[in-house]
């Protein structure tokens, strides 16, 4: 160990920068770190000096990250996790922290499960801040690295349909929060509700298709394949709403978790089927990465989003029994 080298790097330094990575923004840098912009300024020409490089450049949108700065962001974050892991107490005071989780969400886990924990989070933490993005192909690489600090977004159920769509990778701990079955989204007038309904139709009709976790196969088109079957997709969309509003106007069908289906037919006037042959159910679970097991802060907001969507599954099937 170099320790001369390592006295040249002030770590306040290194945590303005880390802060400056995430926002892009002197004013908002400012903010988290209790400082003057002025302060920031001259702490980014410090960081500067030390690393030879520009680190940022300005532009009509903020700040953008030079390669050589976006090459110290992740080292940045684990150095700092580890710095904070050894000074942090065994007790976590949700009424006094300013710590700021990032979570990666399935677009339907806004309206489904969001409402259920995020008033209480807030109100238990004035201070926090949530700050949230689509879940994607790369998150469990960003839990790993730190960057992610809870995920949610649907598993299947059945080990072997869970290997063809979500499968964790080592490292990856999960907790299933809610169980949902598919259900298929309709216009009101749509030609299909005077016919007989059943597979045959199903499979006839033009379908759009969520891109989910950057595949475009769900488990449905796993197991159809299965049996030699595939469905007609007109449209592949990024999000779940945009699906929906289409089918407003059009002839596509959307098939969509359960829950999301009948808030959006509620909303769009529109009208949910269920599946001509049902689906084994598939379940809303939140990931989180091994290494924040043993983090108090983590298991306070983990426990808190785990206790208040445990009976979820057992409210919703007795609603959609009325």
């Amino acid at each position: 160990m170099n320790l001369n080298q390592l006295l040249r790097y002030d770590l306040s330094l290194l945590i303005c920068l880390h802060v400056l990575i995430e926002e892009c923004n002197v004013t908002r840098a400012a903010q988290r770190l209790n400082l003057s912009q002025s302060a920031v300024s001259k702490n980014l020409a410090k960081l500067r000096t030390q690393f030879d490089d520009p680190l940022f450049n300005r532009t009509s949108r903020g700040l953008h990250p030079t390669p050589k700065a976006i090459s110290l962001k992740a080292g940045l974050k684990n150095l700092l996790g580890h710095i904070e892991g050894l000074t942090v107490t065994d007790e976590f005071s949700p009424a006094t922290s300013d710590r700021r989780f990032h979570f990666a969400l399935v677009e339907s886990a806004y309206p489904l499960l969001l409402p259920r924990f995020l008033s209480e989070i807030l109100d238990a933490a004035p201070s926090i801040t949530l700050d949230t993005e689509a879940w994607g192909p790369h998150t469990f690489d960003a839990m790993a690295r730190g960057d992610v600090d809870f995920g949610i977004t649907g598993k299947d159920l059945n080990p072997a349909d869970a290997m063809l769509t979500l499968m964790p990778p080592k490292g990856i701990i999960y907790e299933e929060l809610y169980q949902d079955q598919q259900r298929v989204i309709v216009r009101k007038d749509h030609p299909i509700l005077s016919a007989d309904w059943n597979m045959d139709i199903y499979l006839k009709q033009r379908h759009v298709q969520v891109r989910c976790d950057g595949s475009d196969r769900w488990l449905l088109d796993y197991k159809l394949a299965e049996r030699g079957l595939e469905r007609d997709i007109a449209m592949y969309v990024p999000d779940f709403n945009s699906a929906a509003s289409l089918c407003t106007h059009t002839d596509l069908v959307f098939t969509a978790p359960s829950h999301f289906a009948y808030s959006v037919a509620k909303q769009l006037d529109m009208m949910v089927l269920t599946l001509p042959e049902p689906l084994p159910p598939m379940a809303y679970t939140l990931f989180w990465h091994q290494s924040r097991q043993s983090d108090p802060g983590h298991h306070w907001l983990r426990e808190l989003i785990i206790s208040r969507c445990r009976h979820m599954t057992e409210i919703a099937a007795a609603e959609e029994n009325r």
